[in-house]
């Protein structure tokens, strides 16, 4: 009974320790500051991009290395281009030639639309003439018609010479052949005629070649403008403004499409990741002011912001300075600099952080 009373009274003790050592230190991390701010620790981190090339190919160039400070738009690899050069004038000539069709449609088009009214009114005007022609045939006739029997009648009863009928019959004779030659001209002039506005429906054939050769056009210039973005892309550029950090690739050696070649931060957006304890996460929202501090600026707190809170708490990583911390669930959080001037600041750079939950507490340096 005494062991176990011995056991038992030990047990508290070291309770009663546990709980003293927690509430030291709880009190140790809320008097470190006023009331109001949070401070916390972790390295400066960046927006990462990764640099790749949409084509495999060999790298003729690499014009970027670790370190290298780049600037948007400019060219870090440059990849063997012979093969899409080459394609390029390929698909160059077809478009050239595929213009020249073009204009050759729209030429003959544009002569066709303005022959066919012509020949359509030429026509017209000549089936009018021809029309006139055998109306005036046709009275000529019928007076040489009349003609002719009022002078075979005559003559059969001697009121005038044979000769006479005789000239009569042959006048009526000779105006219906005039007659039948006005007859076979109208009927030529009305084929002329709807021959002519059959050039109509030739127009519309030839709007229709010219659409043809219009959409075969845009192909070949889609074409030269594909041919021409492949080689663009064979020369590959920095999507932002940054450092590089790693390369993955040397000149001569040959990249699969879509593989990384080089890795950018982009300085001007650095961020802090810190991992703030769970009884403290509730302080804190997005857009909160915070102040970034490092041990190379002594004295030079850079402003930021807080834009990124875990949504679940994780066990504080390694990389957490204080001992203390290290057997806490915590939940990450990113504090955007709000400038980064001279790109003073890089990513790798351990430093402190002060955020600011409650309005108008005056702004203090971490006290670790």
């Amino acid at each position: 009974m005494n062991r176990k009373n011995t056991l038992l009274v030990l047990v508290a003790i070291l309770g009663m320790a546990a709980g003293a050592l927690f509430l030291w230190q709880q009190w140790r991390l809320d008097s470190g500051l006023p009331e109001g701010l949070i401070q916390a620790n972790g390295r400066l981190e960046g927006d990462r991009y990764t640099v790749a090339s949409r084509f495999a190919g060999r790298v003729s160039e690499l014009l970027a290395r670790e370190g290298d400070t780049v600037e948007q738009g400019q060219v870090l690899v440059k990849l063997q281009d012979d093969q899409a050069r080459a394609r390029l004038d390929q698909a160059r000539a077809r478009a050239a030639a595929a213009a020249a069709r073009l204009g050759a449609a729209r030429q003959d088009l544009d002569i066709l639309e303005r022959q066919v009214p012509l020949k359509i009114g030429t026509a017209e005007a000549d089936v009018a003439h021809a029309e006139a022609a055998v109306a005036a045939a046709k009275a000529r006739a019928h007076q040489a018609r009349k003609d002719a029997s009022r002078y075979e009648k005559l003559a059969g009863s001697g009121s005038v010479d044979r000769y006479r009928a005789d000239q009569a019959n042959l006048a009526w004779a000779v105006s219906r052949a005039e007659l039948a030659t006005a007859m076979a001209a109208l009927t030529q002039a009305r084929k002329r005629l709807a021959e002519a506005r059959l050039g109509k429906e030739s127009i519309l054939t030839k709007r229709k070649q010219l659409q043809a050769a219009q959409a075969e056009a845009d192909q070949a210039r889609a074409a030269e403008a594909e041919a021409r973005s492949a080689l663009d892309d064979l020369v590959i550029r920095a999507p932002v403004a940054g450092t590089v950090t790693t390369r993955m690739v040397d000149t001569g050696e040959v990249v699969a499409a879509g593989a990384p070649l080089l890795t950018i931060v982009d300085l001007d957006r650095l961020y802090l990741k810190v991992f703030v304890p769970e009884r403290q996460i509730g302080r804190l929202r997005l857009g909160l002011p915070a102040r970034v501090f490092s041990d190379a600026f002594p004295g030079q707190p850079f402003p930021a912001r807080v834009r990124y809170i875990a949504s679940r708490a994780q066990f504080t990583p390694k990389e957490v300075q204080t001992p203390d911390e290290r057997v806490k669930l915590v939940y990450a959080v990113k504090l955007y600099l709000d400038e980064n001037p001279g790109h003073r600041l890089t990513p790798g750079l351990p430093a402190d952080a002060v955020i600011r939950w409650r309005e108008n507490v005056p702004w203090s340096a971490p006290r670790w």
